[in-house]
């Protein structure tokens, strides 16, 4: 396991870009890629032709909003050594497996902090990122530098082309796993975070988001360079936006738009959790109203003060869900910069991450 999370620099065409990406990170990738077969092998009996035939169903419809990740995936597969359809893969391993299967999801607590809410007036987005413990081992933070879409700076596991972070032009975005019905061949949700660092403002990053064949639901929450701060929920089919309340958003795992109580499919000890994550999250964030900062937010996002509902997750906290926080991030993206600790962040310390930084040797 990492004590810190490596970084990397990427730049030139976005074949180029994932050629390097490939190469750099071949060995994580290749973890990555086992780690996504034997899941699925396992958990949903899939044959590997059977998933990687399903991975390029989804190819025609991400072409046909953003070709430029097909150029990356096919640049990915190149420098990784692996088919190009292990190389999508990695881009919808949820998509695969939830065309005949439902699988519910607990995954993250986020926040948004609008410049009001803050002591020194610098908005924040971030989040406790959740996922089976393996994902610490294997994940990287990049920069791309692209010459023709705004650059990025992104928590990613290897092999993903989108996940979490922020772009050169003021705009973070954290993520949310929601389980409805519906889930379809579309564009994938994790492509949806990268979607919205093409712009520079929440509600063209919203529309633009809106405006997809989704193949999956996906909770966005957003804060542009303006300091508007935006949480986008959705089915394939549906959509809510919520606005920050005195400055603050909070979210988890499930739905809060009335419009969407009824698309909820979470349940159990699942979507209780989930409640009591955000609603702990909610009233942290709201005590500090006003004092709100990166050092602030690091107390929040390590609080253990109940580990059956506590934002900050340790593996075995409740043996019915195997999600683990295997990354926390405070992104202060009108500074270009974020923290990241290596999960659980109380037992790891925080790093920062910045444009034009020097790459890890």
């Amino acid at each position: 396991m990492p004590h810190v999370f490596p970084f990397y620099r990427f730049a030139g065409t976005h074949r180029e870009i994932g050629q390097q990406y490939g190469e750099a990170c071949r060995d994580l990738i290749l973890q990555h890629r086992d780690k996504a077969l034997d899941r699925l092998y396992r958990k949903n009996n899939l044959s590997y032709e059977e998933i990687t035939e399903r991975t390029l169903w989804y190819r025609p419809w991400v072409e046909g909003i953003a070709p430029f990740f097909c150029e990356e995936i096919a640049g990915l597969a190149e420098g990784a050594g692996i088919t190009e359809a292990e190389a999508w893969l990695l881009q919808l391993r949820a998509e695969v497996a939830i065309v005949e299967h439902d699988e519910a999801g607990d995954e993250c607590t986020s926040f948004a902090i609008e410049p009001s809410a803050t002591s020194d007036g610098v908005g924040m987005v971030g989040q406790n990122a959740d996922l089976p413990p393996f994902y610490r081992d294997i994940a990287v933070v990049a920069e791309m530098q692209f010459d023709d879409i705004p650059n990025i700076l992104m928590l990613l596991p290897a092999g993903q082309l989108s996940y979490l972070g922020i772009n050169d032009a003021g705009m973070g975005v954290s993520a949310n796993f929601l389980t409805c019905d519906g889930w379809r061949v579309g564009v994938p949700r994790y492509f949806y975070s990268r979607l919205v660092l093409t712009q520079e403002s929440v509600d063209a990053a919203a529309s633009l988001i809106e405006g997809l064949q989704r193949a999956s639901s996906r909770n966005l929450i957003m804060i542009d360079g303006s300091g508007t701060a935006l949480d986008l929920e959705n089915t394939t089919t549906e959509h809510a936006r919520i606005y920050a309340e005195n400055g603050i958003i909070a979210h988890a795992n499930n739905y809060q738009a009335p419009a969407l109580q009824h698309a909820e499919r979470s349940k159990g000890i699942g979507l209780t959790n989930s409640r009591a994550r955000v609603a702990s999250m909610r009233s942290m964030l709201d005590a500090r109203h006003g004092s709100l900062n990166a050092e602030v937010m690091k107390d929040v996002l390590t609080d253990r003060t109940d580990p059956r509902a506590c934002v900050n997750r340790h593996e075995g906290d409740i043996p019915e869900l195997d999600s683990m926080t295997f990354a926390s991030m405070i992104m202060q993206p009108s500074l270009g910069k974020m923290d990241i600790a290596v999960g659980p962040p109380d037992e790891h310390p925080y790093r920062e991450y910045a444009f034009g930084m020097a790459a890890d040797a």
